[in-house]
């Protein structure tokens, strides 16, 4: 696993570093390679991604990708989101609280290597999400971005129709599409930089 001077603005972080520093030492230990994937100290097993680590608003967290997989019965996991089907994580508040579950942060994580040794994949149910209809005439009307939106993968294209369809005035979800329009004719999913 890398060393001190890989990701250091990751990891130099001045709001949730010294979490994420603490989290990186449990990390070492375990058989995860370390490296930078959309900026980000991201963890990965035999080539696949297994976690991520990353700060937000309300903590820092140590997600895992195939989170609903993984065996659960502490009930430790969050869901990343009301819409979220596959990542689970952890959030710690202080550095300290990252030291005192590095027992079970280790556990968590060989049961995430565990899942991801074993080849299984998170089945999605299909999509039953409805295009807007604004979204719906702008497929119709522009081939290019027709193109472009059918070349988007499904998780693309489902934070996108999330995204349009939570506006509650059709001049709302227009602007929306307008705005991220570039980013979809780039192949871009909303999170993507």
């Amino acid at each position: 696993m890398p060393r001190a001077g890989d990701l250091p603005e990751f990891f130099a972080d001045p709001v949730w570093g010294a979490e994420k520093r603490a989290l990186r030492a449990v990390l070492s230990g375990t058989p995860l390679e370390e490296a930078l994937k959309w900026g980000q100290a991201c963890y990965v097993f035999q080539g696949s991604n297994v976690a991520i680590i990353g700060g937000y608003s309300d903590g820092c967290r140590l997600a895992f990708f195939k989170g609903t997989l993984i065996a659960d019965p502490e009930g430790a996991l969050i869901l990343t989101g009301p819409n979220s089907r596959a990542s689970k994580y952890f959030s710690f508040q202080t550095a300290d609280e990252v030291e005192a579950r590095a027992d079970q942060i280790r556990d968590y994580v060989t049961r995430a290597i565990a899942v991801e040794a074993s080849g299984a994949t998170v089945h999605f149910a299909k999509d039953d999400l409805e295009a807007p209809e604004e979204l719906t005439d702008r497929l119709d009307s522009d081939e290019a971005f027709r193109t472009a939106w059918e070349a988007l993968t499904p998780g693309r294209r489902r934070g996108y129709v999330l995204y349009f369809s939570g506006a509650k005035q059709a001049a709302t979800r227009v602007n929306r599409i307008d705005k991220h329009a570039p980013r979809i004719l780039q192949g871009k999913g909303m999170q993507d930089r």
